[in-house]
């Protein structure tokens, strides 16, 4: 077959396939468009899921009669300066949005100048331009675009459903909202009623606002703000404490001079910062922008501009990851309990109103002879108190000389008892506060660790008799293949015959360990990493299995003075609001909420 120059509408519609993927493709360069041309107020339309009707009106700056003749035709574009794509300033400057919807669907532009005397419209069909049309509109921009895909019907098979489509659009409305809280969105069509994101002030409390008003109150209660900034690189946004947290990183939004994208380099730098703080099924809601020279950035390397490349991608990762760690630290006492209803909610008595209509008397269940009269130790056997009746407290520290007033008014208060052998109820002038001791030990022991290890190593203690530990030849090859990163935290390892490990240190942070039990459960971590995770991590993830075994059990009875303490460590211990695998330490109840219980206020 000869070789042969294909047709210009042909090549248009090929060319539309790279950059019109489906309905939000073409809402996401439109509302593009509309944030370059500096305007305040976007209002976007759909019917259909976006394949019937797509309509995007804006108050920006508007095109001449002469720059709409050519916004049309391909790579033609007012976004770029010069010929440099180091210097991209602007969301959209490849100049193949309009051209490229234009090819696979009907658009409409009207468009006004502030220097011309009325707007101006054209029409693009498959292609193909009409004459411009003066026309009417006061300021700005309307685009829209019918019939998407009509002139390649073969795309149309591979659209979802209408209500999945119009989500896809809602999702790159959210996520272009998030990056302009200086611009008011609406968001209308038939799938959905109207949305309205107002102009928000400017600054760290605008930007809060917008995103409480996407991601909603939760999120906006439990957000921790970071910032950082080195070499010209800056970091700034929000970070959801470590109580809230989602199944999928699509609660995840990262911004780089403004555009939305998806990059690999930071949702690894936001899983590192978190990596202290959440179980390994469960990810974080963050919302982080970063702002650097264009040059330093290439938004060119996918041509719906949703990837980037940095030149130092290091640097980027490093201060994310340090932003993050910061804010997290600053706010380390943070609990589901302190940002939500959800412990309050849990007191909260559920009896369904017994029907008026309903009489015990005549009821067949009504007894023959009277009830006995009513006593306090009957009443605590009926079946309606069975849940209450939990026995007496495991230790009682109303009269002990440490539960001073003072400590009434630490930030964890003073110990008044231990129920279940497991958690710590303590009291503070304005509450209570309720602490798993294992959880809350647990992060004690494994920030010990941690900074043991940054400053001189863990220090060991010699076994006096090794302990052997029977395992499987597979569990002891990689126990051995990771001696050494193991020797850094003081846990000696040695081979003792086929299937068995010999013991023979120990960190002393640990006290007596199960030197079996940590071993599997060292193992079974080892089993899911690979060479591609930093040696960081990896100690990191031995650190956390050491802490969860040498921590004070649930089920230990403590002495007053235990508890007190444990209280102080954790008032003085970084991010203690969490343990290492992500559940909180302890909760607290005001009094003013205890007091609403029971109808006090």
């Amino acid at each position: 077959m000869p070789v042969r120059q294909l047709p210009e509408q042909l090549v248009n519609r090929i060319a539309a396939g790279e950059v019109v993927e489906r309905p939000a493709s073409v809402v996401k360069e439109l509302v593009e468009n509309a944030i370059d041309a500096g305007c305040c107020r976007i209002d976007v339309f759909t019917d259909g899921g976006g394949r019937r009707r797509i309509g995007v009106t804006d108050d920006g700056s508007g095109m001449s009669c002469g720059d709409l003749a050519l916004a049309v035709d391909r790579h033609a574009t007012s976004k770029l300066d010069d010929e440099d794509l180091l210097q991209i300033r602007t969301l959209g400057f490849r100049g193949e949005a309009l051209p490229s919807i234009g090819a696979v669907a009907k658009l409409d532009i009207t468009t006004r100048h502030a220097s011309e005397p009325h707007a101006w419209s054209l029409s693009v069909e498959g292609g193909a331009k009409s004459p411009i049309m003066p026309a009417a509109l006061s300021q700005g921009t309307r685009v829209e675009v019918s019939d998407l895909f009509y002139a390649t019907p073969a795309r149309l098979k591979f659209l979802k459903t209408d209500r999945t489509e119009a989500e896809a659009i809602r999702e790159v409305v959210r996520r272009l909202a998030m990056a302009r809280p200086d611009i008011a969105f609406t968001l209308a069509g038939e799938e959905r009623a109207p949305v309205t994101w107002a102009a928000a002030l400017p600054g760290a409390a605008g930007r809060l606002t917008r995103l409480g008003d996407i991601l909603g109150g939760e999120f906006r209660a439990a957000a921790i703000e970071v910032r950082a900034e080195r070499e010209g690189v800056a970091i700034e946004g929000f970070a959801a404490a470590p109580s809230l947290t989602r199944a999928n990183a699509l609660g995840q939004y990262l911004f780089v001079n403004g555009r939305p994208v998806r990059d690999k380099l930071i949702l690894g730098a936001v899983r590192a910062a978190y990596s202290d703080y959440l179980p390994r099924d469960r990810h974080p809601v963050v919302a982080l922008f970063v702002t650097l020279e264009p040059q330093e950035v290439d938004a060119n390397v996918h041509p719906a501009k949703t990837e980037v490349r940095f030149r130092n991608a290091g640097l980027v990762r490093a201060l994310i990851v340090h932003a993050l760690k910061e804010g997290l630290a600053r706010e380390g006492r943070r609990t589901a309990a302190n940002t939500d209803g959800s412990a309050l909610s849990a007191f909260r008595p559920s009896f369904a109103p017994r029907p008026t209509h309903w009489d015990w008397h005549n009821s067949p269940a009504y007894p023959a002879s009277p009830a006995p009269a009513f006593t306090g130790a009957a009443a605590l056997a009926e079946t309606g108190q069975a849940a209450f009746d939990v026995g007496a407290p495991t230790a009682d520290v109303r009269f002990e000389a440490q539960a001073a007033a003072d400590l009434l008014d630490r930030p964890l208060g003073a110990a008044r008892t231990q129920i279940h052998e497991t958690y710590i109820v303590a009291q503070t002038r304005d509450g209570l506060i309720v602490v798993d001791q294992h959880a809350a030990h647990e992060r004690i022991v494994y920030e010990k660790l941690k900074a043991s290890l940054a400053r001189n190593g863990v220090q060991r203690q010699m076994l006096l008799i090794p302990e052997i530990v029977e395992l499987d030849e597979a569990t002891v090859e990689k126990l051995l293949a990771r001696a050494e990163e193991l020797a850094s935290f003081g846990l000696a390892i040695e081979s003792f015959g086929p299937g068995a490990v010999a013991v023979r240190e120990t960190p002393s942070l640990l006290g007596k360990a199960n030197a079996a039990a940590l071993l599997r459960d060292l193992a079974e971590h080892m089993a899911e990493w690979d060479e591609a995770l930093p040696l960081e991590r990896r100690l990191m993830h031995v650190a956390a299995t050491m802490a969860c075994h040498g921590s004070v059990r649930a089920g230990r009875r403590l002495k007053p003075e235990e508890m007190n303490a444990l209280l102080r460590e954790m008032e003085d211990t970084p991010n203690s609001g969490q343990c290492n695998h992500g559940r909180p330490t302890y909760v607290e109840l005001k009094l003013s909420d205890i007091e609403k219980l029971f109808g006090r206020r």
